[in-house]
């Protein structure tokens, strides 16, 4: 494995919108739409040492369902339409937008915690 001088830092933001190793830049985060690898095909970083844990899933929750609702709310204001027709948009669109913002999330969370170093916490008892 590689040492973290030989590559150069890689943007947290960059991690996120393109899935890809957050040491190289090079090797893809996730298998399939939000499963994490276990190590990067490129430069064997271990991606164990970075799980996002349950953070990415609390702010899709909020995220998705503060425009979701909204969004059902304003058209049924504006145009109180059948309620069929909440059903057929914005089911699809909780779930679309769910599962795309995940990924982001995940992997922007990624990017920070292997920029920032972070670890899990240890007490110091001295």
């Amino acid at each position: 494995m590689a040492d973290n001088s030989d590559f150069p830092p890689i943007e947290p933001v960059k991690v996120a919108l393109s899935a890809c190793c957050p040491r190289c830049g090079q090797g893809r985060l996730f298998n399939g739409i939000s499963t994490l690898k276990p190590a990067c095909s490129a430069c064997g970083l271990d991606y164990a040492s970075v799980d996002p844990g349950d953070g990415a899933p609390i702010f899709v929750i909020l995220i998705v369902s503060f425009l979701v609702v909204g969004m059902a709310l304003y058209i049924e204001i504006t145009y109180s339409p059948g309620l069929w027709v909440h059903f057929v948009i914005f089911g699809p669109l909780a779930i679309g937008l769910s599962l795309w913002l995940l990924r982001l999330a995940k992997a922007l969370l990624i990017g920070l915690q292997y920029r920032n170093h972070a670890r899990p916490g240890v007490i110091d008892r001295g």
